[in-house]
């Protein structure tokens, strides 16, 4: 089989100048890195008074070793869609070097439906995920400076507080660490750790601040802990928003790349779906949104996480419209490991698993019809897919009355597409739109928590330790009830059990621990055995990847 990288090497990819022609930006507005990205400066009067582009929001269900394919389907619908004549942008999320060096791999699509350049892009790319590293550390390295010179009775009560550091790295050892031991030039000793970078939330505020000014008030308001006299302190009480501002003044500039065939995209932040909100910057989508008529977006993992936190989190800051519709991508291959069949033999045909795997992607239907939106599900195609399968897959999508569509993009690209483009069409021409979130802002943390668990995981109840009720009664009590809540759990389960596959039912989803995230706008609730700095796998990407004498890097999945 021809891997991606061999596909995009025959590729020539056209200069970054073409491609912000193509929505209307001129060179002036352009800050190159080379001949294929650049970031794009303030772009003005983007569609001169014309209706803002249709927002088309990509998720999955549940996701599986065997991969679902869903980066790779938003690229080749985007390409689809430039096929049939439509002004069409792709906004998606910068890669973080912790999947890219662990277990996922890459994250530039596959096959003909890939962004480029894919290494640059993996890796390094413009040095955002750096620039929100080094903001984070910085506000870590003035928390210790303070307690450093104000000591235990100053303006921070050392125990509590929850700012770690951060590394764009899976680095298990650096889960706790306890820094300041040594004497007192070393600082006050205490416990604290590294969360990765994607899971910062530095890297969640970029992704919502619609500018600056909003960026800066949003890194004013990150909780720190709280003072010894019990009041929460701020980043704001510690005069770090300018510095931390400073080295963001970059990364807030979107990034302007393009598909294999030509159609642009904008790769701007990356927080994690499973502990953050899961979505590009709301400022990339908003310009793309002013650009084309149609702008797709992809949000992380599945219904229950990505499109969740989409619709809860960033549609509800206002800044963006909700999506005209949604595509919902699904695999034969999944379909099987949720009806019970092992890894390897999943290219066997088994309609029986198909069947009995088809709850999972049920329950996925629902929870888009809950938020009311369009959708169209798109089966991903495999060539290991049997006439019988497809069919029997279609039939189940019917029998649940939903629009379904095959997308064949890896092996053609956008011609692969084009099924599923029409049906999407179709699908915003006409089926209502009736969205709504989840759950009012007035209702409390408990509440909404137990919302998101009943109604979009299925579960049957809610539980947690004393303590951590406590902890979110505490939040309330300062003032943050109001917010939205960003679950933290497993991807590859609708429980909190990643073992639970298929569709979870009679279950109680724990709770572990709850986190402000202030500046970000959400309380972060941990559930079940979720890490927010993961860990390599025993056979780590890493160990593939390689620099040739050309100066080429192979490997990179």
């Amino acid at each position: 089989m021809v891997d991606d990288r061999e596909i995009a090497s025959k590729i020539k990819l056209k200069p970054i100048e073409d491609i912000a022609e193509k929505l209307g930006i001129n060179k002036e507005s352009l800050e190159k890195y080379g001949l294929y990205k650049a970031k794009i400066l303030q772009v003005e009067g983007s569609k001169k008074g014309a209706q803002e582009g249709k927002l088309i929001m990509v998720t999955a269900m549940t996701p599986t070793p065997a991969g679902e394919g869903k980066t790779t389907t938003s690229i080749g619908l985007a390409d689809a869609m430039s096929q049939l004549g439509k002004k069409t942008a792709v906004a998606l999320r910068e890669p973080s070097l912790g999947p890219v060096f662990g277990m996922k791999g890459g994250a530039t699509g596959g096959g003909h439906a890939q962004v480029a350049p894919r290494a640059e892009i993996n890796l390094h790319f413009t040095g955002d995920i750096h620039a929100v590293t080094a903001s984070h550390n910085l506000l870590a390295a003035v928390v210790d400076n303070r307690l450093h010179f104000d000591g235990a009775c100053g303006l921070l009560d050392s125990r509590t507080i929850s700012w770690k550091r951060v590394m764009d790295m899976d680095d298990r050892v650096l889960r706790e660490v306890v820094v300041g031991i040594g004497g007192p030039l070393r600082g006050l000793a205490r416990e604290t750790g590294f969360d990765i970078t994607a899971a910062s939330e530095i890297m969640a505020i970029l992704c919502l601040a619609k500018d600056l000014n909003d960026l800066k008030d949003r890194l004013g308001n990150i909780f720190i802990g709280y003072s010894p006299d019990k009041e929460p302190v701020f980043a704001r009480d510690l005069n770090a928003v300018g510095a931390m501002a400073a080295l963001l003044k970059d990364a807030l500039k979107p990034n302007l790349v393009q598909t294999l065939e030509g159609t642009p995209a904008l790769i701007h932040g990356g927080p994690f779906a499973n502990i953050a909100h899961g979505t590009n910057s709301i400022i990339a989508t908003k310009m793309a949104l002013g650009l084309a008529d149609f702008v797709v977006t992809e949000t992380g993992f599945a219904s229950d996480l990505g499109a969740e936190k989409f619709f809860d989190i960033v549609v509800r800051t206002g800044h963006i419209p909700p999506p005209a519709a949604c595509v919902l991508v699904a695999t034969i291959r999944a379909l099987k490991l949720h009806g019970g069949v092992k890894l390897d033999e999943v290219q066997e045909e088994n309609v029986e698993a198909v069947e009995k795997g088809f709850p999972n992607l049920k329950k996925h239907i629902e929870n888009l019809r809950i938020f009311g939106v369009p959708f169209v599900v798109a089966l991903n195609h495999f060539s290991s897919d049997t006439k019988e399968e497809v069919e029997r897959f279609i039939q189940l999508c019917h029998e649940e009355k939903a629009r379904v569509a095959l997308s064949n993009v890896w092996a053609e690209g956008g011609k692969g597409g084009t099924e599923l483009a029409k049906e999407l069409i179709r699908a915003m021409k006409k089926d209502e739109n009736n969205f709504e979130f989840l759950y009012p802002p007035e209702i409390s943390l408990l509440g909404k928590i137990e919302t998101v668990a009943k109604k979009i995981y299925g579960a049957d109840a809610v539980a947690m330790e004393g303590k951590i009720k406590r902890r979110i009664l505490r939040i309330e009590k300062n003032g943050f009830g109001h917010l939205p809540v960003c679950i933290a759990k497993t991807q590859y389960s609708l429980s909190d059990d990643d073992e639970a596959l298929g569709r979870p039912r009679d279950f109680t989803l724990i709770v572990t621990d709850a986190t402000l995230s202030s500046g970000a706008g959400f309380v972060v609730v941990s559930c079940g055995d979720i890490m927010t700095m993961p860990g390599l796998p025993k056979s780590p990407a890493a160990e593939r990847i390689d620099l040739n004498e050309e100066g080429e890097i192979t490997g990179l999945s």
